[in-house]
């Protein structure tokens, strides 16, 4: 009985882990240092992967965003193109609050995303509405940008459904001189 319960107690050791998040302020004293507008207003060329939860990849493709200030508002239209050919757009409007953070919303958001810069990332969560075979799934989304140099950033996105991480999106972006 001993050993079943040190198995379940490892078990709800890892599940509590493995689901706590890092805050963004671990980032805070790593350069470069992320400014949004500055990274994203022009030209970036991203492509990426989504990844379902055992690793294999079930979708790739190429994203081409053109950011803009209006109205103060940080504007990132992207334009999606899939491996199959698919094509899609969202359109972002991010805010940057008094209090340094950013809240945004795009067509295909659920409410309000808010997110947190400090040093070199960025984080953001929010809902997604993800259409599937005719269907539309509410999947959290909890999107971390890490700057690597002037031109170059990273994006891992969790993709989860009741608490259960369903996939990942890999992203890589470079602005365009």
């Amino acid at each position: 009985m001993k050993k079943y319960l040190v198995i379940l107690g490892a078990f709800f050791c890892t599940l509590l882990t493995s689901c706590a998040m890092t805050d963004v302020n671990h980032y805070k004293d790593l350069k470069p240092t992320l400014d949004l507008e500055k990274y994203f207003i022009g030209t970036t060329d991203a492509w990426g992967m989504f990844q379902q939860y055992d690793g294999a990849v079930v979708k790739r493709f190429n994203v081409v965003i053109e950011g803009k200030k209006i109205d103060g508002d940080l504007v990132l239209d992207e334009q999606f193109i899939y491996d199959d050919g698919g094509k899609q757009q969202r359109v972002w409007r991010l805010k940057k609050q008094a209090d340094g953070s950013w809240r945004g919303t795009a067509g295909d958001v659920k409410g309000e995303s808010i997110g947190h810069v400090a040093g070199n990332a960025f984080n953001m969560n929010y809902t997604l509405m993800l259409p599937v075979n005719g269907s539309v799934y509410e999947m959290k989304m909890d999107d971390w940008m890490y700057l690597m140099d002037e031109n170059s950033m990273m994006n891992r996105t969790s993709m989860t459904k009741f608490g259960i991480e369903v996939g990942q999106v890999t992203l890589f972006f470079r602005r365009r001189l």
